[in-house]
Order: structure tokens, then C-alpha cells, then sequence
């Protein structure tokens, strides 16, 4: 007997007016040492196997605040961003033995029976996670998807009746508009509030090893508060915070992903459970003083079937030179698979050009 699946409703809204497109953009993690801090949306949900329902939900307009007061604004969408507590058991040295650590974040409730998004580094690694939604309730979440490149995940607790943010478009945004920023700052003051602007709309910022394009906004960012949402005045969702930059004479340099991207692919992450559809050399690559060294190969992947080898040295990919392992992803990013391409490698005392048949990420 197939088991009843319902399918659930994503509350989404457009800039109406120029003063309604002030965004707000909650910029909010930061990376401790005891655990990653964090930060979507969804057209189809999963089913009591865990399996994904095919269908997409039917996406409805939900009218959005509009305040001069942005009290009314933060009070509407507050409620839809949630802390996240994990816990997950560690290694130490030999007296200490294994032990328990945690870690906090933030995240944003997508619909109103539970989805949840926030950042892979948020979740990564943990073996238990608790949300706490803005009435004081306690949940215990269940993995539903995570993607290390994206640095998105998507969580489901078993509530019914729950806040879901209204979802916005960063595709409108423009540098100079308001945002707000709320979240779980230090893992223990959930529901922070702080304001600014949207600083930049396409900064490239290295986080975690992958080179990303983010959204910069001026509002305080604290540990925790990764996984948290961007919001404009008008209330809606536009930003999934998840890096933030402070040295000793610099603040306010807080990053979050556009809610476009996130969006797609929290919709991979709720049909497959993992980002299916993306280019990939199926390579290891690594940083040397002689350029980006090929380390491993994948058996039966693009790079292998091309002809490329383990220690080859590749120069430049599609044309343009490359002098960095973040280099040479951010052009396969920009590609899909099947496309074709040419690598320049060294190879020996010879630089060869590969032409080459981009593949499926594994």
C-alpha cells in the first residue's frame, strides 16, 4: 500500500515598489573551533520513507508587510528563523578519548510542517540536531539533504502550524538598500536583530574551500548566526547568511547566499536528497608551487575517459589561465555537464591540450 504523502506550500513574494525592494539582508555565522555556525525553499517534500515526492508544490503569493516601522517587519519575520543546536562526537588525545561537542546556528522555516533550511557547516558532522522555533519549542531534526559546495542543507522537524518566511527574489536587489539580519548570534541570544545595507551584490569569497558569490551586507554578524535569513522591508526572504570576515580594524564584512540559488538547490535537496545536476571533472585537485596538480583520478569519470592523468599540471581551463584549485571550479561551476571544454596541462616537460567532456559531480 503507498503511504499518503501531502505536499507542502512555499509562501514567496515579488518587490512591489522601489521602498518595498529595500532588502533586508541578514548576514549572520561565523566558524568557531568547536563547530561550524550557520545557514531555501522548497517545491516538494519528502514522504514517511524518506523517498522524494515527484510532485512541486503550487506556489501562492502571501501579502507582504509594508512599514515605515520596521518593528512590524521584524515581528512578521522573526518568527520564521529558528536556532539550531547540534552535538556530535569527537576525537580527542589519549586520556580524553572520544567526547561529545557542539555547536550552534541558525535557520529559516520554509514551510509551515517543518522543512528548514540552513548551511552545511552548520549541520556537518552531527549526530543529533535540536531546532528551537521563536515560541520556546524544542524539536529534534532530521537530515533531509546537505551539499558542501552550496554550503546549503535542508532540515525537517515533525510540526505542523509553523511559521514559513515569505520568499523574496534576489535577482531585484540593488547595493544601498536596507537589510535586516536575524538570527542565533554567540549560539544562546536567538531571535538578534541588527540592520544595515546591502553592501555588494556579487562578492567572490572563498568559504570553506569553495569559491562562492555572495551578497555583502553591513549588518552585525556574529558566531551562530550562520543559517539565519536576509530579509528586506518588505518581510521576505532574500539572503541564507553564511560567512562573515573580521580582523582587528575591520566589521560589518557579513555574507549570505542570494535566496535564488539557495533555492534551487534546496529544490535538488528535497526531490533526490543531494545536488545531482552539476558539472564535475571528476578529478582531486591540489594546490602547488607548479600550478593545480591533478591527485586523483576517478574511475570511468570525464577526466579519465579524456585522457588526463595523476600529476598532470593544469594551466588553464576553457581558455582562461588558472593558478588556483578555486580557480579551476569556478569555471566548471559555470558550465553544465556535457559540455565541452579544453584543459592545458603539463604533463612531464610537455603542455598538452586535453579536450574534455564535463561530467556529473558523484
Amino acid at each position: 500500500m503507498k503511504r499518503k504523502t501531502n505536499t507542502p506550500e512555499v509562501y514567496t513574494a515579488r518587490k512591489t515598489s522601489k521602498a518595498v525592494t529595500a532588502l533586508g539582508i541578514c548576514a549572520m555565522i561565523a566558524v568557531s573551533s568547536v563547530s561550524g555556525f550557520a545557514g531555501g525553499y522548497l517545491w516538494s517534500r519528502m514522504n514517511e520513507d524518506g523517498q522524494a515526492n515527484n510532485k512541486t508544490s503550487q506556489v501562492r503569493n502571501v501579502k507582504t508587510v509594508v512599514s515605515n516601522d520596521l518593528s512590524e517587519v521584524v515581528d512578521a519575520c522573526s518568527k520564521s528563523v529558528v536556532e539550531i543546536t547540534t552535538e556530535s562526537v569527537a576525537s580527542g588525545n589519549h586520556a580524553f578519548g572520544q567526547y561529545v561537542q557542539q555547536g550552534a546556528g541558525s535557520g529559516v522555516i520554509l514551510t509551515e510542517d517543518g522543512y528548514i533550511v540552513t548551511n552545511d557547516h552548520v549541520i556537518s558532522g552531527a549526530s543529533s540536531i535540536t531546532v528551537k522555533t521563536s515560541d520556546g519549542k524544542e524539536y529534534n531534526a532530521q537530515l533531509v539533504g546537505t551539499d558542501s559546495v552550496s554550503d546549503i542543507a535542508v532540515l525537517k522537524v515533525d510540526g505542523q502550524g509553523l511559521e514559513a518566511a515569505v520568499v523574496g527574489s534576489s535577482a531585484d536587489l540593488e547595493v544601498g538598500e536596507t537589510a535586516i539580519a536575524i538570527g542565533n548570534p554567540l549560539g544562546s541570544l536567538g531571535g538578534t536583530v541588527t540592520t544595515g545595507i546591502i553592501s555588494a551584490l556579487d562578492r567572490e569569497i572563498e568559504v570553506n574551500g569553495e569559491t562562492m558569490t555572495l551578497l555583502q551586507t553591513d549588518a552585525a554578524v556574529n558566531p551562530g548566526n550562520s543559517g539565519g535569513g536576509l530579509f528586506n522591508t518588505a518581510g521576505a526572504l532574500i539572503g541564507i547568511v553564511n560567512a562573515k570576515t573580521s580582523s582587528e580594524g575591520i566589521e560589518g564584512l557579513g555574507f549570505a547566499i542570494p535566496v535564488d540559488e539557495a533555492l534551487s538547490v534546496a529544490q535538488e535537496l528535497m526531490e533526490n536528497g543531494t545536488v545531482k545536476n552539476r558539472a564535475a571533472l571528476n578529478v582531486s585537485l591540489y594546490d602547488t608551487d607548479q600550478g593545480v596538480m591533478i591527485v586523483q583520478v576517478l574511475q570511468g569519470g570525464a577526466a579519465e575517459q579524456a585522457g588526463l592523468q595523476v600529476n598532470d599540471v593544469i594551466l588553464s581551463v576553457d581558455g582562461r589561465k588558472v593558478s588556483s584549485v578555486s580557480d579551476v571550479k569556478k569555471i566548471i561551476r559555470s558550465h553544465a555537464p556535457g559540455d565541452e571544454l579544453v584543459l592545458n596541462v603539463v604533463r612531464g616537460e610537455n603542455v598538452q591540450a586535453v579536450s574534455l567532456k564535463l561530467g556529473t559531480a558523484s
